[in-house]
């Protein structure tokens, strides 16, 4: 069940008292699994199916996240996972699929062991992403973390999980979901849909893309005869059947390509994605998105939610939950955030003050 705004304004009172945040710090082998507390033990109820004895990563009757995991969002992918099973109805019916980089300073290794220090009867597996494959694709966009290559690993989802998994759900790390994720998961593409998003139509689409792009009719053309809108790759639910038929990885490939020669948009790994499938996705209920809690691309800057029930919270945007509540320049939306949060050394304070919290805002 989604959260009201009165229990949001519940969950932040009380994490005020049981969770002040701090960022990873680095760390070294040896103590690894001490960053981060074990998790609590959330068990399926006796109406979700069946186990097998067997490894679930093929079994087509749970929930199949894939998320990215590294040192600099560790914490928010820790945090994220723990809002997923704490809220699910079958917590132990979802896999997680793990995506690191090759090129971390943190090995797939060490981050295995860190995810079962911290949630030890979790179904889970990191893989690794190759920098090589974007190396010569990426371009330069507005804000620097945007050109981290593990940005592009969801591009490549079809090619980096097995051939058995048809489904996977994708989340930035820096969500957290305060609903059950099998709804999200039962959600049908309808047609010949590969993603389901929230759609916002009236966003300004224009501004996604250069005049380069708006004045050259071969590259504009693409949306002729679409109601193109803007989605949010930061969650997705996608049909990897038919990413693999439509081989859209090596789409999206070609418009990454032609940015490189052209530059025809500035922000990172969402353009792409609108070129290839804007127009064409499957529009999920907005609540399952509440993006932008991060405020814009340039400016650490807060913001409220939007109007409507709550599933999903994005701190999409430059500004993440962790940082500043480190920092102890939170916004009131990163106390939502806070509950989920099991790194051992937070250093925020426990007895701050609730001054100039406007619950309204929630």
């Amino acid at each position: 069940m989604f959260l009201s705004r009165s229990v949001l304004a519940f969950i932040f009172l009380s994490s005020l008292l049981l969770f002040p945040a701090n960022s990873i710090r680095l760390f070294k082998a040896e103590d690894e699994s001490d960053l981060f507390m074990e998790a609590p033990v959330y068990q399926n109820g006796p109406h979700c199916p069946v186990l097998g004895k067997d490894t679930l990563i093929c079994d087509s009757s749970i929930v199949h996240i894939a998320m990215t995991i590294d040192p600099e969002y560790l914490r928010g992918t820790i945090a994220a996972i723990h809002s997923v099973v704490k809220h699910g109805s079958c917590p132990q019916s979802v896999f997680f699929h793990l995506i690191a980089s090759d090129s971390s300073s943190v090995v797939p290794t060490q981050l295995t062991r860190i995810v079962k220090s911290v949630f030890p009867s979790l179904s889970f597996k990191v893989y690794v992403f190759q920098k090589k494959l974007v190396r010569d694709l990426v371009s330069s966009s507005i804000r620097q973390a945007l050109d981290n290559p593990l940005n592009y690993a969801r591009i490549y989802l079809a090619d980096l999980l097995e051939t058995c998994i048809q489904k996977v759900i994708y989340l930035d790390s820096d969500t957290i979901v305060v609903d059950d994720i099998q709804k999200l998961w039962d959600i049908n593409l309808t047609g010949s849909r590969t993603i389901g998003a929230p759609e916002y139509c009236n966003a300004n689409f224009d501004k996604y893309f250069t005049s380069d792009f708006w004045s050259n009719p071969r590259f504009s053309k693409v949306f002729e005869g679409k109601r193109a809108c803007y989605f949010n790759t930061g969650v997705m639910v996608m049909d990897l059947g038919r990413w693999r038929q439509g081989d859209y990885t090596r789409e999206i490939e070609k418009w990454m390509r032609v940015q490189k020669d052209k530059r025809i948009y500035e922000l990172g790994s969402l353009p792409p994605f609108l070129l290839v499938f804007g127009g064409d996705i499957e529009a999920i209920d907005h609540r399952w998105n509440q993006h932008g809690l991060g405020g814009d691309n340039l400016v650490n800057s807060c913001r409220t939610l939007h109007p409507g029930p709550v599933s999903l919270l994005h701190w999409s945007g430059k500004g993440k939950p962790w940082v500043r509540l480190d920092a102890k320049r939170p916004c009131s939306v990163d106390f939502l955030w806070a509950p989920y949060d099991l790194y051992k050394f937070h250093g925020y304070s426990r007895h701050r003050q609730l001054d100039g919290f406007r619950f309204d805002s929630l």
